[in-house]
């Protein structure tokens, strides 16, 4: 074959090879354009309002309404001590003892005092029965008598004070020796003994298995709000909800250190599961209002904005995922309170919202 006729049938070819292609591309343009993008399947969930507690949460202390912190009375050192922490006593037991020797000396000599002074108050009513004898046979003079009945009274009233010390020192010398002024369990200890001990000195608790007051300081801000047996939870450190209560006491005053207003919620504690000066969570709920709810997974954070996608219908019955950005409220279990943004009816996309652009088309399914 010369080199003429390989010339001619190779262009022969090329202008079928591109007539082809022409021919295809006018082919698939009409199907493209009637076709256009697919709309990619995503679940949906339709946005309602539902009810959301107005509430705040604060740190609160437990404290037992039935817990008594035992102190002496006296000063003095620590002799004997008759129980330990945990022991279950009745009222009235004795929990440690106060060395009482020197009360004791103190007590006898009163004793003695009132004894000699018992004595001078029967010599004085002998000595003003015998005036009163002689001054009725006219032998002593009226003024004798009387010299004898002042004396007499004199020595009775000393006796009387006499006996008002002993009793004093008496009850004090009780005080020596500590006892349970309740029934229920010992607490932690911090004495020995041989420590001295003042008026001052915390020696144990007795506490009774029960009932917890919440204490609870809430900001100043907060307080024309503040009613009694308004709604209170009790959290534990996962924000679980350990039990229900309600505001029992409102503080009239304000602490003046930290701007707050003391409230107190009675709390039952059936099974014993709080403990007396516990930190806990309590959440004050003020009231509730309805706002809409979306899935946490269906909310997405880009430079502190919150955004979620949203189903919108289109002219034909088809739609299109449209990004709204959000103002989000409290978390509700899995769910976010949304403020602004999606509103009642609305089709929130809850799955593949990774994959999705804005103004892309979708096919929801419920």
């Amino acid at each position: 074959m010369n080199r003429n006729v390989r010339r001619k049938l190779r262009s022969s070819l090329v202008c079928i090879v591109l007539a082809g292609a022409a021919g295809c591309s006018k082919n698939a343009a009409p199907n493209a354009q009637a076709g256009g993008m697919q709309a990619m399947p995503v679940k949906v969930m339709e946005a309602a309002a539902m009810p959301v507690s107005d509430s705040s949460e604060y740190v609160a202390t437990l404290k037992s309404r039935d817990s008594a912190v035992i102190m002496p009375q006296v000063d003095g050192q620590v002799t004997q001590i008759f129980v330990h922490s945990g022991d279950k006593v009745s009222a009235g037991s004795a929990l440690m003892e106060i060395d009482p020797l020197k009360q004791q000396a103190t007590v006898k000599s009163q004793e003695s005092a009132r004894a000699a002074q018992l004595a001078q108050l029967s010599w004085a009513k002998q000595q003003y029965q015998r005036a009163e004898g002689l001054s009725a046979a006219g032998v002593v003079s009226k003024q004798d008598l009387d010299q004898a009945k002042a004396t007499m009274d004199a020595a009775q009233a000393q006796m009387d004070a006499l006996d008002a010390q002993v009793r004093e020192q008496e009850v004090q010398l009780k005080y020596y020796k500590v006892v349970a002024p309740r029934g229920g369990i010992v607490g932690d200890i911090p004495v020995r003994e041989g420590d001295r001990v003042t008026s001052a000195t915390q020696l144990t608790t007795v506490d009774q298995p029960g009932s917890l007051e919440a204490y609870v300081y809430v900001p100043i801000e907060r307080s024309s709000q503040l009613k009694l047996n308004l709604p209170v939870q009790v959290l534990d450190s996962n924000g679980k909800v350990l039990t229900d209560t309600r505001i029992s006491f409102i503080s009239p005053q304000v602490d003046n250190t930290t701007q707050t207003v003391l409230i107190k919620a009675r709390i039952a504690n059936g099974n014993d599961a709080l403990r007396q000066s516990q930190f806990i969570h309590a959440r004050v709920i003020w009231g509730t209002h309805k706002n809409p709810e979306v899935p946490i997974l269906a909310v997405t954070r880009l430079a502190g904005q919150y955004f979620a996608f949203v189903a919108e219908p289109q002219g034909g019955g088809s739609f299109v995922a449209k990004q709204r950005p959000l103002i989000i409220g409290e978390t509700v279990g899995n769910n976010y309170e949304v403020k602004d943004g999606i509103k009642p009816g609305d089709k929130v996309i809850v799955s593949g919202t990774q994959f999705l652009m804005d103004g892309a088309p979708v096919a929801p399914m419920s």
